[in-house]
């Protein structure tokens, strides 16, 4: 887990020389603005949370995406010439999450858009992706190896409890934007959180079970990013 911690301090780093190369930039003259319009804005948050994707979870794509949108709009913020803002930036954000969506549908056949009620898979990776909507998927797998979770504007329920984990360490990534996920596991599973949260958050409710033999021969790893959101793993005890 050593290298979770020392990528949230790289996370938080590129947001403070950001930050800081926003006010020197304005006490020098070189930039005429006002750092406060820039910082504390919409597109200011959209780019920090396509940064926090990208570096914090396995979304790349995603992460980009939200990034340049944020970073598209910031612009006249910081040069008043260019005349350009919302009426472009928010039909071009809807084309790029719905090429998105339709990218992932494509490639890898997971759930996007409205949504989907209620699937058993048997599959040993995941990849499910809840926009504007969500459901329930029961998985089932001998050898489990983790996968992704997207949750954006909506939700899902994952119920993992008919899995066996796979041999040594496994990783599942997690995305929740104004959305959540709850992961249901079995009870003596070994579960590693490194979820980073943003105004949202991830708990661990299957840690908190006394008197269980926890198998620590195979581990899932859950991380990623919360913002505006968040999720819980827990078992049917919870």
């Amino acid at each position: 887990m050593a290298n979770s911690g020392i990528d949230k301090r790289i996370t938080f780093g590129i947001i403070l020389i950001f930050i800081g190369g926003l006010f020197l930039l304005n006490t020098l003259d070189i930039i005429d603005f006002r750092v406060s319009r820039i910082i504390f804005s919409f597109p200011f948050i959209l780019f920090i949370v396509g940064l926090l994707i990208m570096i914090n979870s396995g979304k790349k794509m995603l992460g980009g995406i939200f990034m340049g949108i944020g970073l598209i709009w910031l612009l006249p913020r910081i040069f008043p010439h260019l005349d350009y803002g919302p009426g472009l930036i928010i039909p071009v954000l809807l084309i790029l999450l719905g090429l998105y969506m339709i990218f992932k549908h494509s490639q890898k056949k997971s759930d996007a858009g409205c949504g989907y009620i209620n699937e058993e898979l048997k599959q040993d990776m995941i990849d499910d992706v809840a926009i504007f909507g969500g459901g329930n998927k029961v998985i089932y797998s001998d050898n489990f190896k983790g996968g992704s979770i997207t949750a954006i504007f909506g939700g899902s329920e994952i119920d993992l409890t008919n899995c066996k984990l796979a041999e040594g360490t496994s990783v599942l990534d997690v995305v929740a934007i104004f959305g959540g996920s709850t992961i249901m596991v079995p009870k003596t599973w070994h579960i590693q959180l490194n979820v980073t949260p943003l105004f949202g958050g991830f708990s661990n409710k299957a840690a908190k079970i006394p008197n269980v033999e926890i198998d620590k021969s195979r581990t899932l790893i859950v991380k990623g990013v919360a913002i505006f959101g968040g999720g819980e793993i827990k078992t049917i005890y919870n």
